[in-house]
């Protein structure tokens, strides 16, 4: 029998290989990620929602031109000896306690061929084990636990792959990957179907999945036999339906507040959300 420690998630996986082209011309020479929400950079904030929910192992999929996150998550000497002995230190007390306490491996996704086929390429990181999948667009904040801790303590319940999911207005749906499921409680689903970016009126639900997934190793299998679908890609949405219909899938409508930072109007309510916090803890 599998003990807490067995069901425990170590690793957590970050697709960054995308170009951003939303924020152009910001993000031509710098990663989308690297776009910073007041002093931190979106993908620092994923990387702590993961450091909190006990994943210390942290792959990144990676593309040209995503340089800078492997910079920013390493030890920059020069810097460090010019702020030494001066009040700038604890600015970088965060980022420090990240780099000492994981660890961070890369690998490349040669093609942008969807989040599936990247998942896909995080295979030699992740092994054969479960594990998290943030995607640093979604900016998520919660309390006391974050989105992915909460995903985490119902994993040892279910023991199966969990999709974050929120309600968006309906005339949204279309925009999203969408979950169709049994209520077996007001915040859990068992998924019954999943659609990626259903026409406008034909959505199952306004259940729309997030970009937080824990995801069982056979998952990667399972995207090896997904056709590609529109524009060429790989959908994780169709190896997911996949799983639910061989065994289970659970989505679950998380506790905390999200916003899509993958578009101008999302990161702004970000900055704004942000700031706000920090004036109240003045």
């Amino acid at each position: 029998m599998l003990n807490e420690m067995d069901l425990m998630i170590k690793k957590c996986l970050f697709p960054v290989a995308g170009y951003g082209t939303r924020f152009l011309p910001a993000t031509k020479a710098m990663p989308k990620e690297m776009l910073p929400i007041l002093e931190k950079p979106l993908v620092q904030y994923g990387v702590e929602e993961a450091h909190q929910a006990g994943m210390r192992d942290i792959g990144f999929v990676t593309g040209r031109g995503k340089r800078a996150i492997e910079d920013h998550f390493d030890i920059s000497y020069e810097l460090e000896h010019q702020i030494a002995g001066t009040g700038k230190e604890t600015a970088l007390s965060g980022i420090r306690k990240l780099i000492e306490e994981s660890t961070f491996s890369y690998t490349r996704q040669i093609e942008m061929r969807g989040l599936g086929d990247a998942i896909l390429a995080g295979r030699t990181i992740i092994g054969d084990e479960p594990f998290g999948v943030v995607l640093a667009d979604d900016l998520c904040f919660a309390e006391p636990l974050g989105v992915l801790a909460q995903m985490a303590e119902l994993f040892k319940q279910f023991r199966c792959s969990i999709v974050a999911i929120e309600e968006v207005p309906e005339d949204q749906a279309h925009q999203y990957g969408v979950i169709e499921g049994e209520a077996l409680t007001d915040e859990i689903f068992r998924v019954t179907d999943m659609v990626e970016k259903p026409p406008k009126g034909t959505a199952p639900s306004n259940l729309a999945i997030i970009g937080r997934y824990i995801l069982t190793p056979d998952i990667f299998e399972l995207i090896e036999e997904t056709p590609p679908g529109k524009n060429g890609e790989v959908q994780i949405t169709d190896a997911l339906l996949t799983q639910a219909k061989r065994g289970c899938v659970i989505a679950y409508k998380f506790k905390g507040q999200r916003f899509d930072c993958g578009s101008i109007g999302g990161f702004v309510d970000a900055t704004n959300f942000c700031y706000s916090k920090m004036r109240d803890a003045e």
